[in-house]
């Protein structure tokens, strides 16, 4: 059983928008704070969104503020990030990660956004 599998992925013009989606199943979802990364060819990954356990204390990476929208569905077991208005720059693979303090943490096996100019 794979702990995180995101979806949502695809190929969309600058200026459109995707929904990604991660579904959890096999650990305590509801007790996790989750995370969006991204990595991008020859980069590093890159925390993009983060939200507490509760749905709060959201936080963005300066690149996407104002764009990106991360939100969970503590009933489902899920994570979402909503991305608006895409840039060049957002083609990345994509990566959900579940984090709790002394406990082990999950990744997700990626999803690739490639937006095209």
């Amino acid at each position: 059983q794979v702990p995180l599998v995101e979806s949502g992925g695809g190929l969309v013009q600058v200026g459109g928008s995707l929904r990604l989606s991660c579904a959890a199943s096999g650990f305590p979802f509801l007790s996790y704070a989750m995370r969006w990364y991204r990595q991008a060819p020859g980069k590093e990954r890159e925390l993009v969104a983060s939200i507490a356990t509760w749905g709060g204390n959201i936080n963005y990476a300066d690149s996407v503020k104002g764009r990106f929208i991360i939100s969970r569905n503590n009933t489902e077991n899920m994570l979402y990030l909503q991305m608006n208005s895409l840039k060049p720059e957002d083609t990345a693979v994509y990566y959900c990660k579940g984090t709790r303090w002394s406990s082990p943490e999950y990744w997700g096996q990626g999803t690739q956004v490639t937006v095209s100019s």
